[in-house]
């Protein structure tokens, strides 16, 4: 048995970019227990380190035309991303924006790799603007292109390199798609709708007459579609025999990438959480010919990057029982090689466990669907302790990707039990919707029949169940702790959100608009948060609480995790505290999350020990 130091030193590489030159990959790795970039010349080579800060890389990404890359860190996990380049032949490294306060989203190279666009939050910390960058400009050179309103982003450069395509944020299921004259200042909006629509992966059609993206406008789940520029129409993306689109309405189409000079395509389908992957060439606009599909294993796989002929691609894949690696795609043949070799730390890989996904009644018939993982030592006779891990979000899924802590709970004798209750992505719009505002609590409920379907398995323990959450699955840890406490053994809330009101007085001013479109807004729905907000119920605990936090939290503020541990310990309640004055929005750092988890295995260890 390997501890958890040991699990936490399995490295992962992915965010792959391909070379200008199709020779070289460049790919993120956290092998110094921080991601940084690295750099690749063949399959299964030896990589070469490229940058070595203290804080995370979080993503890199190569000039089209040059032996340099454009790479994005923060420090001590506040988000503030700061943009450099990256030179390979010398080693250099620039600071390219030089506003450490400010959050910059970078939006791509041009074609030519003169300049770069990106958003960024400079003027006003609560709305982000439109910025153009001479490649070899520095700070203040910066030209402002659009005064935004709102949550922009930019979504890259036409062929022309005159135009940009923007998405604006209204909530995590709304969102616009304009393009911008970058002369002229001028926006077209693409998307006019009433209600939440989700607009998502805008990218530029070949020769910029056309944009791709996923959306859910006048279907259930997300589909591939098509505007045409000059008319401003919409149209699914078809293939041969395939009148009605690319794909049946039951799952989602999570994103697309498109070369624009092969007109080579690929799209993301989102089946039960696993990915399959659509690869072929648009012979006309919005009709693809399809390839075979990539031979990859069964998993979860994006980020794709094209080779500069289209011809291959790169992109990550990580699966329940292997770590996230870089994978080189033929794009006609399918044919798929492995190019990173992560370490497992020297665990073996077939000691890895790989979960069944299964679906359990809630309290309204309707079924949630969950991954369930049980350890090797599992006799089936009731001996079982679970740890029901909830996923953040609320508008995110729980996948079969790996999961360190997962595994090393499952090799000391834990089974894992991972729903996806309502409100999760991935399951149609209907489905994302179940738990908005006043309905909040719903989700929680699910929690609770998960835990009565767990009581029923011939394998489990049902006196030793605990809940674990992080950043909204903190939220729904506290919530399930408190509406239902006879039910857990103990409670692990990393990053949680305690009470919804001054969470979203403190939460960062970029954010805030998005989170009241999910949860209720300050003015008009103040007394039912704080009817839903854990902190006014923290009285209810009966099981012990582990409460985890970053200093430097931008997202759900320090505060919170302060509020719960004050009130628990007024109320009697056993609860522990751990805070890192070096980290941000969860734990990026080795050496902390060393200490984070080793303390979480022994708060468990101690709390869910057979008597």
């Amino acid at each position: 048995m390997f501890d958890i130091e040991r699990y936490l030193n399995v490295r992962s590489a992915h965010g792959a970019s391909v070379g200008p030159d199709g020779d070289r990959l460049a790919f993120l790795m956290d092998t110094t227990g921080v991601p940084q970039v690295w750099t690749l010349d063949a399959p299964s080579a030896w990589p070469e380190q490229r940058t070595f800060f203290d804080d995370r890389v979080t993503f890199a990404t190569w000039s089209p035309e040059r032996p340099e890359l454009i790479v994005g860190r923060d420090r001590g996990g506040n988000e503030k991303e700061t943009l450099y380049r990256l030179d390979v032949g010398d080693g250099s490294i620039t600071d390219l924006t030089r506003h450490p306060d400010a959050k910059h989203r970078f939006g791509g190279w041009s074609p030519d790799g003169d300049r770069f666009a990106f958003a960024a939050n400079r003027r006003d910390t609560a709305v982000f603007d439109i910025y153009v960058q001479a490649r070899d400009a520095i700070g203040t050179d910066a030209e402002l292109v659009f005064e935004g309103d709102g949550w922009l982003s930019v979504n890259g450069w036409a062929p022309d390199s005159d135009r940009l395509l923007l998405t604006e944020s209204h909530s995590s299921f709304d969102q616009d798609v304009y393009v911008l004259d970058v002369t002229t200042g001028e926006r077209r909006h693409l998307t006019p709708h009433e209600g939440t629509v989700r607009h998502r992966s805008a990218t530029w059609g070949p020769d910029g007459e056309n944009v791709y993206l996923v959306t859910d406008h006048d279907t259930d789940t997300l589909c591939l579609s098509r505007i045409d520029l000059a008319t401003g129409d919409r149209s699914r993306v078809t293939a041969a025999g395939d009148a009605d689109g690319l794909a049946d309405d039951e799952w989602n189409v999570d994103g697309v990438a498109l070369d624009q000079d092969s007109r080579r395509l690929v799209y993301s389908r989102n089946v039960d959480g696993y990915t399959e992957l659509g690869v072929g060439e648009l012979v006309a606009p919005g009709r693809l010919d399809h390839f075979p599909a990539p031979d990859l294993p069964a998993s979860v796989a994006g980020g794709v990057s094209f080779g500069p002929d289209g011809d291959r691609f790169a992109l990550t894949v990580t699966r329940s029982d292997d770590t996230a690696n870089v994978y080189v795609v033929d794009a006609r043949s399918g044919d798929a090689e492995r190019w990173t070799r992560a370490s497992t730390a020297g665990i073996p890989r077939d000691s890895f466990v790989a979960p069944e996904l299964v679906r359990y009644p809630s309290f309204d018939g309707r079924e949630i669907p969950a991954f369930f993982s049980l350890p090797d030592s599992d006799t089936g006779h009731g001996e079982t302790p679970v740890v029901v891990d909830v996923h953040g979000g609320p508008e995110s899924q729980r996948r079969p990707s790996f999961g360190r802590v997962k595994q090393y709970l499952l090799s000391r004798g834990y089974a894992v039990f991972e729903p996806n209750v309502r409100g999760s992505t991935g399951y149609g719009k209907a489905y994302t919707h179940l738990d908005d505002v006043d309905k909040r609590m719903d989700s929680v409920a699910d929690l609770k029949a998960g835990a009565e379907w767990l009581h029923d398995h011939p394998a489990v323990d049902p006196d030793r169940i605990a809940v674990m959450g992080g950043s909204y699955g903190g939220f729904m840890t506290l919530a399930a702790l408190t509406t239902y406490p006879d039910i857990w053994a103990a409670g692990v809330d990393v990053v949680g959100i305690a009470n919804f009101v001054t969470f979203l007085e403190n939460t960062g001013d970029w954010r805030r608009e998005l989170r009241e479109a999910e949860y209720g807004s300050l003015d008009a729905d103040r007394e039912l948060l704080e009817s839903i907000s854990p902190i006014n119920h923290i009285e209810n605990v009966e099981a012990p609480l582990f409460v985890l936090h970053g200093e430097n939290d931008p997202r759900v503020p320090v505060s919170e995790a302060r509020q719960v541990v004050e009130g628990a310990r007024e109320a009697g309640v056993p609860v522990r505290e751990l805070v890192f004055e070096d980290e941000g929005h969860g734990f990026t750092k080795l050496e902390n999350r060393i200490e984070a988890y080793a303390a979480i295995a022994e708060f468990l260890d101690t709390h869910l020990a057979a008597e």
